[in-house]
């Protein structure tokens, strides 16, 4: 029957519709202002929660809704004047083994959190946070890059047995050998070409000295770059993702920076401190009696002193994979798996040092706040750098290891924390942090309320706009309007968790515009099929069909404009493509698929001579 749905397609929709109403309705809920406390590496306990408990208790603060999980601690108060009072009285009272970070904690009801419904993630510019341009050390990635080499190259010399003059790093690209005779050159450069593929060899002469030069290429060093840039931001990635933080941002920007923003966190100094808390490994073997004073260092390790050599036989970025595993007796431990380059070294040297002890050491660089004067003499809290390197293996080699092996001798959190933090915490190059802003939650608060306002703003002037110029139909139109918003929110919130931004805002006042916009065609063309002559129901059904073209065309186009922009925008240009898209596909459904069924229930199914369609009545 002309213009009149089955009962399944307009059962469908309407499932559609509760669906979009039911996953958009946790975003009335406010988030809680609260307190997230995680360890660095020690228990979280009853009795971590008694001493948070008291120190509140002292500082008058009131809290509730204290959740206490393996890895955190959340506690809620009233309000922002709370959440730094709080923040002060639980960070005083813990020792810096805790972090205390200011985070935000929903009020989603637990029936919609049990069927996934949950709010959409703020941006920076609407919940506050901090934001951090981070610049990577590009020259010591390839410094350290070069030193590996060589480390590398005097392995593999030892194993063929050839004799050098001795082996420099010149600078981050250029490797220099110095032999006593071109014979005993070509012998090592036979050796050394086939395991180092990506390197430019050239002899040459020096005094009575054979010289072979091992040279980076520059394709091979830009390269070298883009990796190191795209590891250390994974790295942090993962470390920002322990923090709790509601869609972080980690972008790359330029050659060597990286973006990093932190919604709902607003203590500059605790976020520098956990991003720069990187962890990386080192492999040693243990000093040699008699080794020069400058050749090792000594660590404690289960209560005795190790001599560990100062030679570095192969670094953590060298490592693929890692997880905490058990043994055949149940044990813990922790399995480690090497790059294909990283198996070749540590077999080498493993091979060749069979009996001896190899050590590995874990250094983090750690922060802790001092009290510092400035120039007026007034004092002020600063935050320190240090590097804290500990041995956590020392252990005999009783056969040549290969690329997978395992650390044994710990206890279960041990084996897990050293997993998760090698796992997460392997910087490829050391990076500074050399911009800072920080956006109060009052601000962002304020630009969520202004953006909202926004939306409603044009979702009324578009509503009495259609009712005025289109009568019924724009009551449909409405409907769908109505509708879109939902969807939009539904799917922002749940299918495709993503943030909104003050842009994002734009793009769905852009979006309110563009869902109206079809249905203006799609009335147009129906009032002019009725001056054509057509009687109202035909001229629905062809109104609809002829304008889907148009539509289909105009939002196609669009959407491709938008999914250019997310593909090479960064941050609120994101921001604003995202949502774009959404809008453009669920501003199809709902005014082609959505005022269509309303459409049909008031007219469809029966006989028709007037179409309310305008300020005036269409009749035939």
């Amino acid at each position: 029957m002309l213009n009149k749905y089955p009962a399944w397609k307009n059962l469908l929709i309407l499932l559609i519709v509760f669906l979009g109403f039911l996953y958009s309705v946790p975003n009335i809920y406010p988030d809680d202002e609260a307190i997230q406390i995680s360890s660095d590496g020690v228990s979280l306990n009853e009795s971590v929660m008694a001493t948070i408990t008291t120190a509140l208790e002292a500082a008058q603060v009131d809290f509730f809704g204290e959740e206490i999980t393996d890895e955190s601690i959340l506690v809620r108060v009233n309000s922002v004047e709370d959440q730094l009072i709080a923040k002060t009285a639980i960070e005083d009272a813990l020792t810096d083994n805790y972090i205390v970070a200011l985070n935000l904690a929903p009020t989603t009801p637990a029936w919609l959190q049990t069927i996934g419904a949950g709010k959409m993630n703020l941006g920076l510019d609407l919940q506050g946070g901090v934001h951090f341009l981070m610049e990577v050390d590009m020259d010591a990635a390839l410094n350290r890059r070069m030193e590996d080499n060589l480390s590398n190259v005097r392995s593999i010399l030892r194993e063929e047995r050839v004799r050098t003059r001795g082996t420099n790093v010149i600078n981050n690209d250029h490797l220099e050998i110095r032999f006593a005779d071109s014979e005993t050159r070509s012998n090592a450069r036979s050796a050394l070409i086939e395991n180092f593929p990506d390197l430019q060899f050239q002899n040459r002469e020096f005094d009575d000295l054979s010289i072979l030069d091992m040279r980076t290429p520059p394709e091979v060093v830009l390269q070298a770059q883009r990796d190191t840039l795209q590891a250390n931001r994974t790295t942090i990635m993962n470390r920002v993702d322990a923090l709790g933080v509601a869609e972080p941002t980690v972008q790359q920007q330029g050659a060597d920076r990286i973006v990093v923003e932190l919604p709902g966190v607003q203590d500059p100094a605790q976020a520098i401190r956990f991003l720069q808390r990187i962890a990386t490994l080192e492999f040693h073997l243990e000093a040699n009696p008699g080794a020069s004073s400058t050749s090792y260092e000594s660590y404690e390790y289960q209560g005795l002193l190790v001599d560990v050599d100062n030679e570095v036989i192969l670094q953590g970025d060298r490592i693929s994979n890692v997880r905490s595993t058990l043994d055949q007796n149940g044990l813990p431990q922790v399995q480690i798996n090497l790059d294909a380059q990283g198996g070749s070294q540590i077999n080498r040297v493993t091979r060749d040092n069979v009996g001896r002890n190899m050590d590995i050491l874990l250094s983090e660089t750690r922060s802790r706040s001092i009290v510092t004067l400035d120039e007026n003499g007034q004092e002020f809290e600063d935050v320190e750098f240090y590097e804290d390197k500990r041995l956590i293996s020392h252990a005999t080699i009783r056969t040549a290891l290969p690329r997978t092996f395992v650390i044994t001798g710990l206890s279960a959190r041990e084996a897990n924390d050293l997993s998760e933090l090698i796992r997460s915490g392997s910087l490829a190059a050391p990076m500074t942090i050399v911009e800072q802003s920080v956006i109060g939650p009052t601000m962002g608060r304020e630009n969520l309320e202004q953006g909202i306002l926004g939306v409603q703003v044009a979702s009324i002037l578009v509503v009495i706009f259609m009712l005025a110029f289109y009568r019924v139909f724009g009551l449909a139109a409405n409907a769908a309007l109505i509708m879109n918003i939902l969807l939009i929110f539904a799917v922002m919130s749940t299918i495709i968790p993503a943030t909104l931004t003050l842009p994002g805002i734009v793009g769905i006042v852009l979006t309110v515009g563009m869902a109206v916009d079809a249905n203006v065609l799609i009335f147009t063309r129906i009032r002019e099929e009725l001056t054509n002559g057509l009687s109202p129901q035909q001229a629905i059904d062809s109104g609809y069909n002829r304008a889907f073209t148009t539509i289909l065309d105009a939002n196609l186009t669009t959407f491709l404009v938008a999914l250019v922009l997310f593909s090479i925008g960064t941050g609120p240009v994101k921001g604003f493509a995202v949502t774009l898209m959404i809008g453009i596909i669920t501003s199809m459904f709902t005014a082609i698929v959505g005022t269509r069924a309303l459409v049909n229930i008031i007219y469809g199914g029966r006989s028709v001579e007037k179409l309310s369609i305008g300020r005036y009545k269409v009749s035939v």
